[in-house]
């Protein structure tokens, strides 16, 4: 597999050393949402050792450092922290130390990188504004970024911009990819629950069954996106559960659906809400049943703005390269939410590459473990970001 080298000659064998410490101690002790007290020390105490200014309890486990240089525009760069509520089946010197958690999307590489670029931004005088650097917690379900913003995250550190990262398996190491537009999709879930009649089950006929109406729901659901969607809106309707009945010889009353919805627009959002209610009401009202629908809207999509695209992509582009920067890649099904942030400022949310001589185990899989050769990648492109932002202002 190709690799490539890092362009921008910013590193030293001291910053890189202090980010791959820092990365597998964090690996070694993951913490999941809204948990990460001692990971939030962490990255507190290295940034009071560089000089910086630091706000801890910020949506209640996060960190946010600032750092002031002269008149200019104010960035905010965004890491995750959190890990993922997944037993590590690695067996490296640094695997998990906490019992059925892991960092298996390699939020531990991202706090590290993040933290090198601040080492990296304090020596560094090619660029003038504010630097906050947003260490996040409780991406993974739980919606820290939601909850940074509406405890007042960028009222309390104002940003022209804010720009988010993550690794990327399937990407070679040394390469980026970005879109200008939709990056990661919107997370939806949705329950319905479906009434019959209980019976006997050697009598179905004294019954309404919920178990064959819950079935036929679940196959008419699957023509939302194959034939009530135009085919150029992108979406995934996935039932994810179902759950019913407790005996061999009992027809249950009622059967719980679950699943997840994931698109790009809110208006698809929107038709595959009602899609959803109309399809599983008459549906079951055709088996002599009822059905009702919870619909709860979770992260939404996260869309990269023109300007702030531009400027990650130059940064990128000064990292590695022009070669090794992807425009205009295919956005994927997954959700983040960097999107809450994306929705109140520009923003720009990139790929980097991670597969090194071999491919990656996928994101949240137990044998993954972030590639420390990215580390140096990381931090130089966020110095980039930070000086290529404060020329374009």
């Amino acid at each position: 597999m190709t690799t490539y080298p890092i362009k921008a000659n910013v590193m030293d064998a001291e910053v890189v050393g202090e980010m791959t410490a820092w990365r597998r101690e964090l690996h070694a002790y993951p913490e999941t949402a809204f948990e990460e007290t001692s990971t939030a020390e962490l990255v507190a105490s290295v940034l009071r050792d560089l000089g910086y200014q630091v706000h801890e309890k910020v949506g209640r486990t996060g960190v946010v450092g600032t750092l002031e240089r002269g008149n200019g525009p104010s960035v905010g760069l965004r890491a995750d922290m959190d890990a993922l509520p997944v037993s590590e089946l690695n067996e490296c010197p640094h695997r998990s130390r906490h019992p059925g958690k892991m960092h298996a999307c390699g939020h531990d590489g991202h706090t590290a990188m993040l933290l090198g670029a601040a080492a990296l931004l304090k020596r560094d005088e090619g660029w003038n504004g504010t630097v906050h650097l947003i260490f996040q917690p409780a991406e993974e379900v739980a919606g820290g970024g939601r909850v940074m913003v509406e405890e007042g995250l960028f009222e309390r550190f104002p940003c022209d911009a804010v720009f988010g990262l993550h690794n990327w398996p399937g990407l070679p190491l040394g390469t980026f990819a970005i879109n200008n537009a939709a990056m990661m999709a919107s997370l939806d879930t949705f329950e319905i629950n479906v009434a019959g009649q209980g019976s006997h089950a050697a009598m179905p006929e004294e019954g309404i069954d919920a178990l064959v109406c819950a079935s036929y729901i679940v196959v008419a659901l699957q023509s939302i996106v194959s034939r009530r969607l135009s085919p150029a809106d992108a979406a995934v309707v996935s039932v994810t559960q179902i759950h019913g009945g407790d005996a061999w010889n009992v027809l249950p009353d009622r059967v719980v659906i679950r699943g997840t919805v994931r698109c790009f627009s809110s208006v698809v959002q929107a038709r595959i809400r009602t899609l959803l209610d109309e399809i599983s009401t008459t549906t079951a009202r055709a088996h002599g049943a009822s059905a009702s629908l919870d619909y709860r809207e979770g992260y939404p999509a996260t869309i990269n703005a023109d300007s702030a695209t531009q400027v990650a992509l130059a940064a990128a582009r000064n990292t590695v390269g022009d070669d090794a920067v992807r425009s205009g890649c295919k956005p994927s099904m997954a959700s983040e939410d960097f999107a809450f942030m994306a929705r109140v400022k520009p923003a720009a949310y990139i790929w980097m590459g991670v597969d090194g001589a071999t491919a990656s185990a996928p994101l949240h899989n137990p044998h993954y473990d972030f590639n420390d050769d990215a580390l140096a990648i990381g931090a130089a492109y966020w110095v980039n970001v930070v000086k290529t932002f404060s020329r374009a202002a």
